[in-house]
């Protein structure tokens, strides 16, 4: 069955809301906007159908802690996140955890439009994820086995330094496999790494979850 175009868009700012409600329903969105992760839950009908816009940080529940109880939920809505005030902790920690993306305001409109057709085609079941997949497959394949000892330890939140004497190795080296990792597999970023990994581990569920920062 193919989505509807709804966007759930949860921001506690409300003029946040009216503007990019506003903006996406003049890109052909339907938009249904809630201020707080609890009013979303109490308001929408289920199963919801469609993607979601999620600031992290909301009164009350947290935008990572709506994302966990959707999973436990079992509702799968391909979420995006915007926040005023990310790191990246918090973009790795939601990307593992399922993310589309995690865009920091103020953020680009064609970035976010980007962010949300991939979202879409993701929902309706687009074949540029198995293309992806098998992108990711190919590049894995190419690492040496140091460079995909390196990677699981840069997945994992591992430092260069503590990396070196984990391995024996020098900080130096470490830098040096760590740029060959990233380059190999087409990473911009550390949290696109870890969303590749995911991938390749089978538990991403986009073809193009990263962070992005204006």
């Amino acid at each position: 069955m193919k989505v509807s175009k709804t966007i759930y868009l949860v921001d506690n700012d409300a003029s946040e809301r009216h503007t990019l409600s506003v903006f996406l329903e003049s890109c052909g969105y339907s938009v249904r906007s809630f201020p707080s992760a609890e009013s979303f839950l109490a308001e929408t009908e289920y199963p919801a159908v469609g993607v979601m816009l999620l600031d992290q940080h909301l009164p009350g529940m947290s935008g990572l802690d709506l994302q966990a109880e959707l999973s436990r939920r079992g509702i799968k809505l391909p979420i995006i996140f915007i926040t005023g005030h990310g790191d990246m902790q918090m973009s790795v920690k939601a990307i593992k955890a399922g993310a589309i993306n995690f865009l920091e305001k103020p953020f680009n409109t064609e970035d976010l439009l980007k962010s949300i057709g991939e979202a879409f085609s993701l929902a309706n079941g687009n074949k540029l994820y198995r293309h992806t997949a098998a992108e990711v497959t190919r590049r894995v394949a190419i690492l040496t086995k140091r460079e995909r000892e390196i990677m699981q330890h840069i997945v994992a939140g591992i430092t260069n330094k503590d990396m070196a004497e984990l391995l024996g190795l020098s900080v130096r080296t470490i830098e040096v496999h760590r740029k060959k990792v990233m380059n190999k597999m087409g990473a911009k970023s550390i949290p696109d790494l870890v969303w590749k990994y995911s991938m390749y581990q089978g538990a991403a569920p986009s073809p193009n979850a990263k962070l992005t920062k204006q």
